[in-house]
């Protein structure tokens, strides 16, 4: 587990369970929402985007945090691992409202209110991005490691045990710990 990508409707916890692994690996965490938009609520050409995109993808680890969609593909092209937050709508519309007025590392300013759009934005996921999630892991499954998991407890007991495993043996690889069962989910 060297190069990384975790996926998933907002407000599923992708950016928290990012940052834990980082914590557990020591892979570098980049985030696509702080590459993407910038303090001023504006954002990068999409161009821009997709450059800075390439430049982390190249780089001899990391962990990428975020969806974007456009440029999924370029992502899991390059990636050993992903972890597919796939949680029930109703999951991800609570955790993306309890987070509204937290400081955050992993977006450039605090959310002050549950938006009408972003809220609409996680209804349609079921409908407007989840198919093409599923089709892109089906066409990239081969060679990598892919983690679904459809609960917040199957996530975290993975990372508990990816934990343990790094506190009890330093001797034990990654890729050891990554082929443990716990909340491995076959596509």
């Amino acid at each position: 587990m060297k190069k990384v990508i975790v996926i998933g409707s907002p407000g599923a916890g992708k950016s928290t369970f990012a940052r834990r692994l980082r914590d557990c690996t020591g892979l570098p965490l980049y985030y696509l929402d702080m590459i993407w938009h910038r303090p001023d609520r504006t954002t990068l050409s999409r161009e821009e985007f997709e450059r800075k995109i390439r430049e982390k993808t190249a780089e001899d680890s990391w962990i990428l945090d975020g969806n974007y969609l456009r440029t999924m593909e370029m992502r899991l092209a390059a990636c050993d691992t992903v972890f597919y937050l796939d949680y029930p709508l109703e999951v991800c519309l609570r955790g993306a409202e309890a987070r509204i007025g937290k400081q955050r590392e992993d977006l450039p300013w605090e959310e002050t209110e549950f938006d009408e759009e972003f809220r609409q934005w996680i209804l349609d996921f079921p409908r407007d991005q989840k198919p093409r999630i599923d089709e892109l892991l089906e066409k990239y499954r081969d060679g990598r490691e892919i983690f679904i998991f459809h609960e917040r407890k199957e996530a975290e007991q993975y990372l508990q045990t990816l934990e343990e495993c790094r506190s009890n043996s330093a001797g034990t690889t990654q890729k050891e710990i990554g082929q443990k069962p716990i909340g491995r989910t076959d596509i």
